[in-house]
């Protein structure tokens, strides 16, 4: 199978904005591993929500195209989420005896990220089709 060079160019293009976007949200807080990580927090349900609404939209809404899932699924909410980090501030929590906390931050982002998807999704739907 040859590499598609403009679908490799569009999720790289994506995934530059979506982390730029991350990284703003991120240097706006001061990270502490004694409070609830909102920065990521923030940004993994805003991006579960996209992943939701353009995965819809995309596939029930608009004409096929080659490039904008890539774009905006894997590069953009690929960018701007993160479960890695989602995991270190898990681990800090840990370590610093906050094991409510961190029970708290995963199983909360794990049930609002996937009440986002389906809101996204819900979204798409719900709106009129023009004709």
């Amino acid at each position: 199978m040859a590499l598609d060079y403009r679908e490799l160019a569009a999720i790289f293009a994506g995934g530059a904005l979506g982390t730029s976007c991350r990284v703003a949200l991120d240097a706006a807080v001061v990270r502490d591993p004694h409070h609830w990580p909102l920065p990521t927090f923030v940004a993994n349900i805003v991006g579960a929500f996209l992943v939701g609404y353009f995965t819809t939209r995309l596939l029930e809404r608009l004409p096929l195209s080659s490039y904008r899932r890539p774009l905006l699924g894997t590069g953009f909410c690929g960018g701007l989420t993160t479960f890695s980090s989602m995991q270190v501030e898990n681990v800090k929590m840990l370590e610093h005896g906050h094991w409510l906390l961190a029970i708290s931050y995963t199983s909360t982002s794990i049930v609002l990220g996937l009440l986002a998807v389906h809101l996204g999704t819900v979204v798409v739907r719900r709106a009129r089709v023009r004709e």
